[in-house]
């Protein structure tokens, strides 16, 4: 089955590229590699949620920090597209980089960039499988709960 076709029997279109907020691009490709800039999870130019995750009152809940973590996933495989002109191209998904905008009592960071991790399964099946980090901060841009970077190998 192709790239394209599990998409569509997923039911995810790919957004747009998000537009960079700062003086970087959204992907730069090297060789084999496509490394994509820290993405937020943007939808329609804006983000969705703000804040720190963490369990209480005013914290943004791990279940949406993780459903979060899968849009800004899907922003870093726009950012692949484009770069690699298909998603057809990708051979494997090399690493994942997750960075959690924590409440100081928090510690399910790998729980909430699994949200990216299991969509990227979910996409690319077996070569979907990659190295991760899942990092706690104290604060991302724009008050964003999560960033995904990613870097791919294409065939």
């Amino acid at each position: 089955m192709s790239i394209g076709q599990r998409l569509a029997e997923l039911g995810i279109t790919l957004p747009a590229v998000v537009a960079p907020a700062g003086a970087y691009v959204p992907a730069v490709r090297s060789g084999n590699h496509i490394w994509t800039a820290g993405q937020l999870p943007m939808v329609d130019g804006a983000l969705p949620v703000r804040g720190k995750v963490g369990e209480g009152p005013g914290l943004v809940p791990p279940d949406v920090a993780a459903g979060l973590a899968r849009t800004a996933a899907l922003n870093a495989l726009a950012a692949v597209a484009e770069q690699a002109g298909s998603l057809e191209r990708v051979k494997r998904v090399v690493k994942v980089v997750g960075f959690v905008a924590s409440d100081p009592s928090f510690t399910g960071q790998p729980q909430v960039i699994n949200g990216a991790s299991e969509l990227l399964g979910q996409v690319f099946g077996e070569a979907g499988v990659h190295a991760r980090s899942a990092v706690g901060v104290a604060v991302l841009p724009l008050d964003s709960p999560v960033e995904v970077e990613l870097v791919v190998e294409l065939g």
